[in-house]
């Protein structure tokens, strides 16, 4: 379960993916290793992104 900083980071970082660059978010999902929040975007699939529990963007 995601923590309340990665859920705020990750809507943040999602509007900007989807309302201002134009691009599709395609899988988010928790890396049970790190409890990173991931995030993998982009029309090719080129665009990565790791949110730290803290909130932290990656």
């Amino acid at each position: 379960m995601p923590t309340e900083a990665q859920l705020e980071s990750s809507y943040r970082v999602c509007y900007q993916l989807t309302y201002f660059m134009l691009q599709p978010v395609h899988l988010i999902c928790i890396d049970n290793r790190t409890g990173n929040l991931y995030i993998l975007a982009g029309n090719t699939e080129e665009l990565e992104f790791q949110i730290a529990p803290n909130g932290e963007v990656f």
